[in-house]
């Protein structure tokens, strides 16, 4: 097992970088660059020369594009791409076959285009750069700003947008408006099948041009990360490579009711926006009288996709009267759930996964990184300690790894051009380590963990005044009996939770992103006494809760925190989990040696679902999402359970009426102990 702490690299000389440029270049004939060279997060002296190769002079002088290309699907449907391709100092495209990067965007390729050029406006971009680098990393209470606006430098938008230099380097790059979105015919899919067969057909498309080489690659953020590793899970011939940042594995479990708690602070937005710039027709063919029918009638069948869904699964009352609609997502054998589901144990094609330990979609990056069944160097996996809005974060800078779009760009050109660059040297498993700094490993979760109960007890640990209760985490057992009664409230409001869900912007409060005492002034506290040594966190974490309603279900919500000598106590992961829908299936769930539940996969499916008895205990399995963390001497662990968790997650309507939002006990019996299950390096407490 490798892990190195993160060191900082003396500048290369000049003509070592200028070597490692005319080495990586097309025309270069690359010398074999060993592991050693980029064992680092880094990259050693070739993540130096992979950030000169793509900052430096490229191929050809300019960009060629080409707006609105239309792309017939095999049912008809016409999509619409931009094409962007080298071209020479007249601005002509060069007559070159090139490898093409994909891009298949909700968002529209319009606002890639107008978001590419301001990133391309060095009067625009310049200024923000250099704010940025003046930022005080210590300006409390708003250092979580710094965090999110430094995004800016460390290249994702390059990857969200159009990266002119990996154009100019000799690459062709395709952004097409998916189905029923931007000026693309048909009715939005939402990531379904019929989606997904676009995306294939596309990359067909792509390969068959004459500008292409038959080598395809793809790229893109988020959404368009999501169907790379969808297309990817179907292995058409012509994908090489991509580069997927911040993608979804399963979409129910991940934003649109983790836990079985129905998402509503970042869905409905995220909908509404794409459902609202759908309808922004295409101004310049109607000028020229080419209005599209077809455009617009597809758009009248479908005006609100998927809000309807949502809006069910809020207001319907009862679960016998729970729409065809909802009730098809809450079907594990339906089409439209098994659509939001990616197979990454079919994926052949070299993936380099960036996520973050605070992204949406953090429950699925680091479990498609480990289904894909490729060796390390095929795969890679990046996961930094950010939020949806900043990929990326410092990317760049002195201790951090290099920019995302020059990581995209060496991988690229490794997998895409045959170029021996070092890349896929790298990692493979590139960490931010919470409380840390940057590591490499062998794998994730990495290897020397024991997994340990640390046991909830009554007892104060005197570290929590002004919480509900401040309890302890004990490492040998439970104290006397007793129950702590907790009732939803809105202090998660402000929390990091509230941060994730809004994809980072709350963030910008410490007291919401950094800090979780005002969070906690509406939870039950466990704290563990402080750790003699640095311990390290690498896994998925469980809580196990001995709980007791007054009616027939709940809803509970935990985080794992670092709390530090002066009090701050940061959330390191969350997890929440309806009541009634505590089931798992022991197939895909993780487990220690002893037994224990270590990372409950919950089934989520309304036939799975079982009503709490009133009055009696209940077990259930809060699963947190996987870590990788590290407590520094004098600091301790914490676990926060609340009743309620806005505006991450709420109950499901008829859920909802059922608890009646009253108070929920936790029951803390030594028989049936509470206790959270912990991957650790060496014993807590």
């Amino acid at each position: 097992m490798r892990r190195r702490k993160f060191r900082t690299v003396l500048a290369a000389p000049a003509a070592v970088i200028a070597l490692g440029v005319g080495l990586l270049t097309p025309a270069g004939a690359a010398p074999s660059i060993t592991a050693t060279d980029t064992a680092q997060p880094e990259g050693g002296a070739a993540g130096a020369a992979w950030t000169a190769t793509h900052d430096g002079p490229q191929q050809y002088p300019g960009v060629h594009v080409e707006w609105d290309v239309p792309i017939t699907m095999s049912d008809g449907t016409v999509l619409k791409s931009n094409v962007y391709r080298p071209a020479d100092a007249s601005g002509n495209p060069v007559d070159v076959q090139t490898p093409v990067i994909v891009n298949m965007t909700p968002y529209t390729k319009l606002v890639s285009a107008v978001a590419n050029a301001a990133v391309s406006m060095p009067e625009l971009i310049d200024p923000v750069m250099e704010f940025t680098r003046s930022l005080n990393p210590d300006a409390k209470p708003f250092t979580g700003i710094t965090e999110l606006v430094k995004a800016v430098n460390g290249g994702g938008l390059r990857t969200f947008t159009i990266d002119q230099e990996l154009v100019k380097s000799g690459y062709a790059q395709v952004v097409v408006d998916v189905r029923g979105t931007g000026f693309s015919q048909g009715v939005w899919q939402v990531l379904q099948e019929r989606e997904q067969q676009d995306t294939v057909e596309v990359i067909s498309w792509a390969a068959a041009q004459g500008f292409s080489n038959g080598k395809v690659g793809m790229s893109g953020v988020s959404y368009s990360a999501i169907n790379q590793m969808q297309a990817a899970s179907k292995n058409p011939a012509a994908l090489q490579a991509i580069f997927p940042v911040e993608p979804g594995g399963d979409l129910l479990r991940d934003v649109v009711a983790p836990g079985g708690g129905l998402g509503i602070g970042f869905m409905p937005l995220w909908l509404g926006a794409i459902n609202a710039t759908k309808f922004i027709p295409d101004v310049q063919a109607m000028l020229k009288g080419e209005f599209d029918t077809t455009w617009w009638n597809d758009r009248l069948e479908s005006p609100l996709t998927f809000m309807d869904l949502l809006w069910a699964g809020a207001t319907t009352p009862t679960v016998e009267s729970i729409p065809s609609n909802m009730a098809e997502l809450l079907d594990d054998q339906s089409e439209m759930r098994k659509g939001l589901i990616v197979h990454a144990e079919n994926i052949q094609t070299p993936t380099m996964l960036y996520g973050g330990w605070h992204d949406l979609f953090v429950n699925s990056e680091p479990r498609m990184y480990n289904q894909i069944p490729l060796p390390p160097g095929e795969k890679q996996l990046i996961m930094g300690d950010t939020y949806h809005l900043n990929p990326g974060s410092a990317f760049g800078e002195a201790n951090h790894p290099p920019r995302l779009d020059v990581l995209q760009r060496a991988w690229f050109d490794h997998w895409l051009k045959g170029i021996d660059n070092g890349i896929q040297n790298w990692g493979p498993v590139t960490m931010d380590q919470m409380g840390g700094g940057w590591i490499t490993a062998d794998s994730f979760p990495r290897a020397g963990m024991t997994h340990q109960r640390l046991y909830l007890d009554v007892a104060s640990s005197g570290t929590a005044p002004g919480t509900v209760h401040d309890g302890s985490l004990n490492a040998d057992g439970m104290g006397a009996p007793t129950s702590l009664t907790i009732a939803p409230g809105l202090t998660t409001l402000c929390s990091r939770d509230s941060a994730q869900e809004t994809i980072g912007v709350a963030a910008a409060f410490d007291a919401c992103g950094n800090d979780s005492r005002l969070a906690e002034t509406g939870a039950l506290t466990f704290t563990s006494a402080p750790v003699a040594e640095a311990t390290e966190i690498s896994g998925a974490i469980n809580l196990r809760l001995n709980a007791e309603h007054d009616a027939t279900d709940g809803y509970w919500t935990a985080t794992l925190n670092d709390v530090a000598p002066d009090g701050t106590s940061v959330v390191l992961t969350s997890g929440q989990l309806t009541s009634s829908l505590r089931a798992i299936d022991p197939a895909q769930s993780g487990f220690s040696a002893n037994g224990d539940v270590t990372d409950p996969f919950y089934k989520l499916t309304l036939a799975s679902r079982q009503p709490v008895v009133p009055g009696q205990p209940v077990t259930l399995d809060v699963g947190m999402a996987p870590i990788e963390a590290i407590l520094q001497p004098g600091h301790r662990l914490r676990v926060d359970v609340f009743a309620a968790n806005l505006p991450k997650g709420m109950l499901l309507g008829p859920m909802l009426n059922e608890s009646g939002l009253k108070p929920q006990r936790l029951v803390l019996d030594p028989n049936q102990p509470s206790f959270v299950n912990v991957p650790v390096s060496r014993r807590v407490g």
